[in-house]
């Protein structure tokens, strides 16, 4: 089976393209090529491409929602890619409700959630730092930090259920800071530096809201991290079952203002009821197993 991945910049570390350079990595023994020699596309969100007889698979995590943008704009190329997908993997059942809430269901569709590579996990060392020895225990953070990721929600949240030797770590670029002598800031981080400073960590805090898999908390979880999140968004589902779990409102998919999040109450916890395999291992069999039945299927037809 030869793949062609679609708007795929495998030199690029950003989410969704360092999550294609580890499914290259754990589907080797199937042939990446190019467009031209490929059985079969994995497109990530959406295509480019106006017309094409090769079977097409639209690997995807959420859709635009936020009223203060054009949602239905930004939407539309990932809808004309829906359309015309014949297989869809979903990245979170959240995200699946999301979609299909908006765009209807699809007649052939699975479920894979992220993963990490245990390996490289494994071959990384704790952050040594002389300044976080002087600390109990290490909590982290770390995003891309926008309004509906709730910095200033997660750093109350340590405030409030920290010990007083315990420090806080936030990576990710961000104007928003705490003036506490046990919060510290590094900005942005490489990927290997982020699991140095994960495998230092006690706890890994993730409270922002509708996220729809975030690769963070799957690295965070497989580096020995307790993860904190809520219960609105897909990021539940791949915390573990010992998550501490904030529960939120219900929400019923329609369009709202993402940058303006309700804080939240935290003695709303509950158990998480999700247990899912991370390994990428396992993630890219998946994936293999959907490309493989969508081309079967669609070359009988």
């Amino acid at each position: 089976m030869n793949i062609h991945l679609e708007n795929v910049n495998l030199d690029s570390t950003s989410g969704p393209n360092s999550f294609g350079q580890k499914l290259v990595k754990y589907m080797s023994k199937n042939n990446f090529t190019e467009f031209e020699a490929a059985d079969i596309r994995l497109c990530f969100i959406e295509s480019q491409r106006k017309k094409c007889t090769k079977p097409l698979v639209q690997r995807l995590d959420g859709i635009y929602f936020n009223t203060r943008q054009n949602y239905n704009l930004q939407n539309a190329s990932i809808k004309k890619t829906y359309e015309q997908a014949d297989g869809i993997i979903f990245q979170s059942q959240f995200s699946k409700n999301l979609v299909t809430s908006w765009f209807g269901e699809h007649n052939r569709h699975t479920i894979v959630h992220n993963g990490a590579d245990i390996k490289k996990i494994s071959s990384i060392e704790p952050l040594k730092n002389k300044v976080l020895d002087k600390f109990e225990n290490v909590w982290s953070c770390a995003s891309h930090w926008r309004p509906h990721k709730r910095l200033p929600e997660n750093i109350r949240y340590f405030l409030e259920h920290s010990g007083d030797n315990d420090c806080l770590v936030v990576a990710g670029h961000t104007d928003e800071t705490a003036n506490d002598e046990r919060i510290f800031y590094t900005g942005n981080l490489r990927h290997e530096s982020l699991i140095s400073l994960y495998k230092r960590s006690k706890n890994f805090i993730h409270l922002g809201r509708f996220d729809n898999c975030p690769n963070v908390v799957v690295d965070a979880r497989a580096s020995g991290c307790g993860i904190i999140c809520t219960d609105l968004g897909g990021t539940v589902e791949v915390a573990g079952p010992e998550a501490i779990v904030i529960a939120e409102d219900e929400w019923d998919y329609k369009a709202l203002d993402l940058y303006d999040p309700p804080n939240l109450d935290f003695t709303k916890k509950q158990k998480n009821i999700w247990d899912i395999d991370i390994n990428m291992e396992k993630v890219a069999e998946k994936y293999v197993t959907m490309l493989e039945d969508v081309l079967e299927k669609t070359c009988t037809l």
